[in-house]
């Protein structure tokens, strides 16, 4: 098995980073170097390196520079996706973004780990796992999603939470550790009748 395989697997792993090929980190640095360099306004060209850079690209998947990744072939958009500036996604296990995803500036979602251990840590023992946004998910401003987590269909994710433990379905979960606040509900709703534009 190649190490490119483990890196995609979904159960996660544990590794040695001194054995990751240096070449599969290196073309994501490159993409992503080339689509954060890109004028406003290129879009054409944000899609090609888009479609090079994701394991998976669906047609509405719209990031704003400056993005970062680990490897971008473990990142799967699988509908609408608005990805706001300076995310950071550290793709050493798959990573689901499933329809009508909204993630604000400063998100974090980190599949990669390290050993607790200091000694391991030294040595460069390293966890994975992956992480899943379902359907219809909104992950404010400066959150950050952990490894192994998922967050469940229409959640919405507080600004600043750090989500360490799945998230249900149908909930605004807030805080570090990100925890359930309360349901969406029919009263969430904006009073359409009341918009400006």
């Amino acid at each position: 098995m190649e190490i490119s395989d483990i890196l995609q697997m979904d159960q996660g792993y544990v590794g040695q980073n001194r054995n990751i090929p240096p070449r599969l980190k290196k073309r994501a640095q490159s993409l992503c170097w080339r689509y954060n360099q890109s004028p406003p306004g290129a879009e054409g060209e944000r899609r090609i390196i888009l479609e090079q850079l994701l394991g998976t690209c669906h047609p509405l998947t719209f990031i704003e520079p400056w993005f970062r990744c680990d490897y971008g072939f473990n990142i799967h958009t699988h509908g609408l996706a608005v990805i706001n500036y300076n995310c950071v996604i550290l793709d050493t296990s798959p990573v689901h973004i499933g329809a009508n995803a909204f993630i604000a500036p400063g998100v974090c979602l980190a599949c990669a780990g390290h050993a607790l251990d200091a000694e391991q840590r030294r040595e460069g023992i390293s966890t994975s796992k992956p992480i899943t946004l379902e359907d219809d998910v909104w992950i404010g401003a400066n959150a950050v999603i952990c490894g192994g987590v998922t967050i469940g269909r229409g959640s919405v994710i507080g600004a600043g939470s750090v989500a360490c433990r799945d998230i249900p379905p149908g909930v605004v979960a807030v805080g570090s550790p990100c925890r359930v606040l309360r349901p969406v509900t029919p009263e969430d709703r904006v009073a359409v009748e009341n918009m400006a534009f």
